[in-house]
């Protein structure tokens, strides 16, 4: 018999917690999804820590006098010495202050005070006794970006290059920036994509490798594309891209599409191409996305190539999902795959880069609130999240030269792509947070599927992991520490430069590009990081190449081209298909 009493106070408590997590969620959309408490707690941190280290107060007190020094020294020489080396030199991939008009007097000595300025900041916020390292990294990255918003390179009577547009062209250059940003600001508004978004419509202009959709349920299509040459390797190449965008990063226009390449090498080719979910889905888990996204694609490849192994592909997240499906198919003694490729694709999270300052047990708490009153993660937060990983790059310099300069660049294939977002279900996104980014579960041997765990430990299969030089999301140490949890007999590391999408998109006719690549066999030593970028060697050109050749390598036989679908999966409609063009 059910107690009357103890289902009301657990109907109470349920509205009571639902009434917190609207109020929480309603709090985010006002603090753009940051957690006021974790904010003011990693300062308070901070500031208690410098209060009971004065031999932290007087370094500090010291390194501002030096720099007061070092600066005054500096003026007076290069008021008589125009050629008189700075004091301070701007970071590598710092590159606000290049043009030769910062080297006049006074915006070289504006920006000189500038950098000096931001590297007291820098050894404020970092090295302080008992400072957690996540509050430290999060102060550091914090303090970068307030002072990246008042940088002198971002108002127009500090920045000379400005100014002199604005003499030049009589204000023009305003007027015209000031036009821009109106009409993005109505884009922003209104849900558009920007302006010359539109020339890039899947299925016209990318997205066009000839292929059909040969099988659809509620979460994929699965594109396989036409054969063009003819014969094939034996062995199929199933893609399974990231669900955070639409897949065709990976085939974008015809003369940077990583399936055109392949397909034109004697690959045969299938894509997932992921359904952008709505409030409806918030149910939808990483086990849905594991089964109905690998694993029916796996069945389906196997009607139309039977008996030949599959070499699997996995970009971002789907690398991700791609590991743990291979470790779930290892563990219960699935050999379908022939090799594993993962692209800029982590599976040990300790270390994952500045994208964990925005994961700790308050924040992620803030967003599963603000996730589970709307059903999925929307794709402003995301893309604000990660704008702020590159501010520089994507927020400032933008405002310089579209908005003070006036020289809006021309949107291109892999900016259209990048502005055209998918959702994340509220079930999926949290396990994938909470399991994988902040417990870290499947490097540690927690992550279970379907009741057991499973570890990358027990993958057989040869592995080929590219990691990129700059990237943000998925930093190459990381992806790099594939090697601790492998137990393949041969793992292939590649090292590409370029970020998380345009080290991947890297085409042979794109020249200027290099990578670096070593394999490590069965029973060979452990290389870390830092040993094994010293003692490889640096190639010129794109990676497609060495990786088609890999996986050339491992293939057996070439034959016929396999039918475009089989009997149990015909043709549903030409390639892209409609979920890629759903918003």
């Amino acid at each position: 018999m059910i107690d009357p009493e103890r289902q009301e106070n657990a109907s109470e408590t349920s509205l009571d917690e639902s009434t917190d997590r609207l109020m929480r969620a309603s709090l985010a959309r006002l603090t753009f999804g940051l957690s006021l408490a974790a904010v003011v707690l990693t300062y308070v941190d901070w500031l208690t820590s410098v209060a009971v280290s004065p031999g932290k107060q007087a370094t500090l007190v010291r390194k501002a006098l030096k720099k007061q020094l070092r600066l005054a020294i500096w003026a007076s020489r290069s008021a008589f010495d125009a050629e008189a080396m700075p004091c301070i030199e701007p970071l590598p991939q710092d590159r606000r202050f290049r043009a030769p008009a910062w080297h006049r007097f006074p915006y070289n000595l504006i920006y000189q005070s500038f950098l000096l300025q931001q590297q007291w900041w820098f050894n404020a916020t970092t090295g302080l006794a008992g400072l957690s390292p996540h509050h430290e990294q999060a102060l550091e990255f914090g303090a970068r970006q307030l002072l990246d918003m008042v940088s002198p390179a971002n108002f127009p009577l500090t920045n000379p290059q400005v100014l002199d547009k604005t003499l030049s062209t009589g204000g023009a250059n305003l007027m015209k920036g000031a036009e821009q940003f109106i009409d993005d600001w109505q884009r922003q508004l209104q849900g558009q994509a920007p302006a010359g978004a539109e020339r890039f419509v899947p299925g016209q202009s990318v997205a066009v490798t000839p292929g059909q959709v040969i099988y659809r349920n509620s979460l994929i299509e699965l594109i396989q594309y036409a054969p063009a040459t003819a014969e094939v390797h034996a062995e199929p190449v199933l893609i399974v891209p990231a669900w955070i965008m639409k897949y065709y990063i990976l085939d974008l226009s015809p003369d940077n599409s990583l399936v055109r390449y392949l397909v034109g090498q004697g690959h045969t080719v299938f894509m997932i191409s992921w359904r952008n979910p709505n409030g409806e889905d918030r149910d939808l888990g990483l086990d849905d996305y594991r089964r109905l996204g690998i694993m029916d694609s796996l069945k389906v490849i196997g009607a139309i190539c039977p008996e030949a192994p599959v070499h699997a592909v996995g970009y971002c997240l789907g690398g991700t999902l791609l590991a743990i499906t291979g470790a779930t198919m290892a563990r219960d003694h699935d050999h379908r795959l022939g090799s594993m490729t993962l692209l800029a694709a982590q599976t040990d999270f300790r270390e994952a880069g500045e994208l964990m300052l925005f994961i700790d047990e308050k924040q992620l708490s803030f967003l599963e609130d603000t996730m589970w009153a709307q059903g999925v993660l929307d794709t402003k937060q995301m893309a604000g999240a990660f704008q702020l990983l590159r501010s520089n790059d994507l927020i400032w310099s933008r405002l310089i030269n579209d908005y003070l300069l006036g020289e809006q660049r021309a949107i291109n294939d892999l900016m259209a792509w990048n502005a055209d977002a998918t959702r994340m279900p509220y079930r999926m996104h949290s396990e994938y947070l909470r399991q994988l980014f902040l417990d870290n579960d499947l490097a540690e041997g927690r992550f279970t599927v379907e009741g057991r765990p499973v570890t990358v430990s027990d993958i057989r299969v040869p592995i080929f992991a590219v990691g990129t030089e700059w990237d943000h999301v998925a930093p190459w140490r990381s992806t790099y520490k594939i090697h601790l949890l492998a137990d393949t007999r041969e793992l292939t590391f590649l090292l590409t430069s370029g970020g998380h999408n345009v080290g991947i998109v890297c085409p042979p006719t794109d020249t200027g590009r290099h990578y670096r690549m070593a394999t490590a066999t069965e029973g060979d030593a452990y290389v870390d990081q830092e040993t094994w970028l010293a003692r490889t060697p640096e190639a010129a050109g794109s990676w497609w190449p060495a990786w088609q050749d890999w996986l050339t390598a491992h293939s057996s036989t070439v034959q016929p081209p396999p039918s475009m679908g089989s009997s149990d999966y015909p043709p549903l409609e030409p390639a892209p298909g409609r979920y890629v063009r759903k918003e």
